[in-house]
């Protein structure tokens, strides 16, 4: 630095911080080797504040906004500090440092990996997730201490990804503690806002910072399992196979008939196709019975007595409840293979069971 910076620096005697940034959080006024004269006048705008550093220790800090007359009336701890009793030595060294109070919004938070977690309808799944979120300082002290150290500029981009990395683990936590369905995610998100925003203050404190706000934009699964998710919706919106089939076949027809081989060259596929879609509205439309419990062997009987699945019998058994009148020739019956339950007297194997039995003796 020359000669007139050096004559020029001391006689400033206006100290303030005009910012030009988005950005910057902590900036320290520069002064030759950080002479102040005394009786300078110090400016703090709305939205800033003013800090003295003395011999590397936060000495006086100006919270309110305002012009302030450097003496050892604005500057007591600086004064009891430097030993000054009636007066200050002119020019004396201090470093000043200005905070800025304002708000830092649009801010970019998001999973750098998916998050794992259990949900009651798909299982394990891996979720990503990103927003947004605010902040501030709310104690410049702490955030010159614990931050800034000898900086002599701070900007929010320094600490950024460390307090997105904060914000991600507790989201992590969070969100696997609710508990919430991964298809009620959507209608949360809000709620999820507000809860980790209060939950996270503690964390932000440690640096003299504030979580003003934090929004959860989007929640999303894999995109095999999003795929998934688009087929078994489509199926819900096509509802009735059958109606889907004949209006799928009437739009082919039109299309052969635009065809140079007409319908007749598309025919023999057409038709091809409409049996495969026959069978596959059969398969869907029909109600499907309980099976066999796990273990049982194929072949075995089971017999509706009463309002009740009995089973499995065997032949033996099913002959026995017939003698036993518990069973008719009415009564249900079904096995593996069957389509659905059938009466007695209707299934062949049984039907010479219920024949063979006796009528019941004429009353004496």
């Amino acid at each position: 630095m020359g000669l007139w910076d050096k004559i020029t620096n001391e006689l400033v005697d206006i100290i303030e911080w005009l910012d030009d940034t988005r950005d910057t959080m902590v900036w320290r006024f520069p002064r030759y080797q950080n002479e102040i004269k005394y009786g300078a006048q110090l400016i703090v705008r709305e939205g800033q504040a003013a800090a003295f550093i003395n011999e590397g220790k936060l000495a006086d800090l100006f919270l309110v906004p305002g012009t302030y007359t450097l003496d050892t009336k604005n500057l007591p701890i600086l004064a009891t500090l430097r030993g000054w009793k009636f007066g200050f030595e002119s020019p004396f060294k201090s470093e000043v440092y200005f905070v800025s109070l304002r708000t830092f919004t649009d801010r970019k938070w998001g999973t750098k990996n998916p998050i794992m977690m259990r949900d009651v309808e798909f299982g394990p799944v891996r979720l990503r997730a990103f927003g947004t979120f605010s902040i501030k300082c709310s104690d410049p002290a702490v955030l010159l201490r614990s931050v800034v150290g000898t900086d002599a500029r701070l900007t929010i981009d320094e600490i950024g990804e460390q307090l997105r990395d904060l914000l991600v683990a507790r989201f992590a936590d969070v969100l696997g503690e609710s508990k919430i369905p991964i298809l009620d995610l959507a209608s949360n998100y809000d709620d999820l806002g507000k809860f980790l925003t209060t939950r996270m203050q503690p964390d932000f404190a440690i640096f003299g910072l504030q979580l003003v706000t934090l929004t959860v934009e989007n929640i999303s699964l894999p995109p095999e399992v999003e795929a998934a998710m688009d087929k078994r919706t489509s199926m819900g919106v096509i509802g009735n196979l059958n109606a889907y089939t004949q209006f799928q076949t009437a739009n082919a027809i039109g299309d052969a008939a635009k065809n140079p081989g007409g319908i007749g060259g598309v025919g023999a596929g057409l038709g091809a196709g409409m049996a495969m879609a026959n069978q596959m509205a059969g398969a869907l439309n029909t109600p499907q019975q309980p099976p066999p419990m796990p273990g049982q062997a194929q072949g075995t009987w089971f017999i509706a007595i009463d309002g009740q699945q009995k089973g499995p019998l065997t032949l033996d058994q099913v002959r026995s409840e017939i003698q036993a009148g518990r069973v008719t020739s009415q009564s249900l019956v079904w096995k593996g293979g069957m389509v659905s339950w059938s009466p007695l007297q209707s299934v062949p194997e049984l039907s010479s069971l219920a024949a063979s039995v006796p009528p019941p003796l004429p009353p004496k």
